[in-house]
């Protein structure tokens, strides 16, 4: 019986691993999507409107165009979009910058509230219709309507959740996102735009978006078919205005890789293109911006208060700002900035004295970095000494135990990460990051099946070449289990790297999501891995036992 412990050991680990794994994997996502602001429960309370209600603004209305997921070398090119094209010209132009997750519900988030994904209270992954909560912080159409101008919103029907709808004047949501919604959405908003008394129209295209989904992504010829139909509804909305008194904006929610797809931390999906034009517009090319920059500068551009949890500025040089605004901006971000810091610093319980300096928005954004980062600091260094102690004891563990085995449990398991990620990279094209996740199935299906045949391949030729077929069947069975075990080890390495950054959850902060990604990809590589490893050691004794009874009734024959 002594001699099945070892065996019988290894198989209660192996199960071990596969519960913590799996409670691990889906706890990490579950805890992602729950994700909400640290200012959820206590947002900033909104100053003033920077005009007065019956004072004009430096512009009769905005016209706000989102052509979802449009890629900035595609807003680029004037082949594929001549109406963007021949706007920039007369236009304030960037190039906007945006962080992950780079999902649409964060970006629409970002956009309207001017907060990066940690704060705005928005989604941090794209949730169903049912699931979308309302914003709890300030935004651009709760500022407008204080100020007691009229909104009007045409969109994709997740902005009927985000948006308090209290603040919105007149509507037209659709639950389709493909070139015939695009049709519908503009189509409602057209009326709106003969009507001077819509102060802010939000106009929200979709069918880029798709095309990257459905359509083969950027590298399919359909990519630039959805763009440019795009630029023809842009064309049908400018054509309604009068930039001598209106003003336009046009720009992206987020990029897509050539495969299509997004919501990772590629530079293709974190930049968007920006063009501002009209009323109140200094043309000119303004290098780049952030995507919070967006929300403040369209409330100054109306007159209304700055949000109260914007952590952008407003691009004071693109604007052509009456005195009035001038004078009252600095003052008015001073307390905006001031109330954010205060409130951001009381809900992470982290405290750090602000730094004068010229630059109102950068002088408390640092100081509100530094609280973020002063809590991390105090939060990862426990938890980088126990994963350096974990992976270093359980390495122990296997020089100690199997040192004779080692090199061929190195050599299985560099076959076999070589061997995954060679189909996962080089073969297939997929990213490291959220990208590349087409759904919860495609990501696991794709990655269980990749790890099963790199494990199979990598055990059988170790196995062939240790000889271990020879051994007995316990044996066998035995330095199976140990090559899974070891193979898991490789990667547990990425998995208390995640931990030792982002913790076990997703809780106060939002992650380092490339660290995130590589550890939660492990994670599901583990479980196949491990489960495998048993099936592996229950063939083999199969196998060797066959080879011994059939070895022994040879002998038995010959002699």
């Amino acid at each position: 019986m002594r001699q099945f412990a070892p065996i019988f050991f290894r198989i209660l680990l192996c199960l071990f691993l596969v519960i913590l794994a799996y409670i691990w994997a889906t706890n990490l996502m579950a805890s992602l999507y729950a994700f909400r602001s640290p200012l959820h429960l206590d947002p900033p309370v909104p100053g003033e409107p920077l005009l007065p209600t019956d004072t004009p603004t430096p512009t009769r209305r905005v016209v706000y165009v989102l052509i979802d997921a449009l890629r900035v070398d595609t807003a680029d090119d004037s082949n594929v979009m001549p109406t963007l094209g021949a706007l920039r010209p007369q236009a304030a132009w960037a190039s906007m910058h945006s962080r992950p997750p780079s999902y649409s519900d964060p970006g629409y988030s970002v956009l309207f509230t001017g907060a990066w994904p940690e704060l705005s209270d928005g989604p941090a992954m794209n949730v169903e219709y049912e699931d979308t909560p309302t914003w709890t912080q300030d935004n651009l159409f709760s500022a407008v309507q204080r100020r007691g101008l009229k909104t009007a919103v045409s969109a994709f029907y997740w902005f009927e959740k985000l948006i308090p709808q209290s603040a919105v004047s007149t509507s037209f949501y659709t639950p389709g996102y493909d070139q015939a919604a695009d049709r519908q959405v503009v189509d409602a908003a057209l009326p709106w735009l003969r009507n001077p008394e819509y102060k802010l129209v939000f106009i929200h295209l979709d069918q880029v978006d798709f095309a990257g989904h459905y359509e083969g992504g950027p590298r399919d010829t359909r990519w630039n078919q959805a763009a440019r139909r795009a630029d023809g509804l842009l064309a049908e909305i400018l054509a309604e205005l009068d930039l001598s008194q209106d003003t336009l904006l046009g720009l992206s929610d987020h990029g897509q890789i050539e495969r299509g797809c997004h919501g990772g931390h590629e530079a293709i999906v974190l930049q968007e293109p920006f063009v501002l034009a009209g009323a109140g517009v200094k043309p000119g090319n303004y290098g780049d911006v952030d995507m919070v920059d967006v929300a403040p500068t369209l409330a100054a551009l109306l007159g209304a208060n700055i949000p109260a949890s914007s952590q952008g500025r407003v691009l004071t040089e693109m604007l052509d700002l009456p005195e009035e605004i001038s004078l009252a901006l600095p003052e008015a971000l001073t307390a905006q900035q001031g109330s954010l810091v205060e409130a951001y610093q009381a809900a992470i319980g982290s405290q750090v004295a602000l730094e004068p300096d010229e630059d109102i928005v950068a002088s408390h954004q640092a100081a509100l970095e530094k609280a973020r980062d002063q809590r991390l600091r105090a939060e990862r260094l426990p938890r980088f000494l126990v994963a350096a102690l974990l992976a270093v004891v359980l390495l122990a563990c296997f020089i100690w135990k199997r040192r004779k085995e080692l090199p061929w449990y190195i050599l299985a398991g560099l076959i076999y990460l070589l061997l995954f990620n060679l189909r996962y990279a080089l073969i297939d094209g997929r990213t490291y990051s959220l990208s590349s996740v087409a759904s919860a199935n495609d990501l696991i299906l794709y990655t269980t099946s990749t790890a099963v045949l790199a494990l199979i391949v990598s055990w059988l030729i170790a196995a062939l070449l240790r000889k271990i077929f020879r051994s007995s069947p316990g044996q066998a069975a035995l330095w199976t289990l140990d090559l899974a075990l070891f193979v898991s080890y490789l990667l547990t390495l990425p998995i208390l790297w995640s931990y030792a950054l982002n913790g076990i959850l997703v809780t106060w902060t939002l992650p380092h999501f490339p660290s995130l990604f590589l550890g939660f990809l492990s994670l599901i590589q583990i479980l196949a891995v491990v489960i495998v490893g048993l099936l592996l050691a229950g063939a083999v004794v199969v196998v060797t036992r066959f080879q011994r009874d059939y070895s022994s009734q040879k002998s038995r024959q010959i002699f």
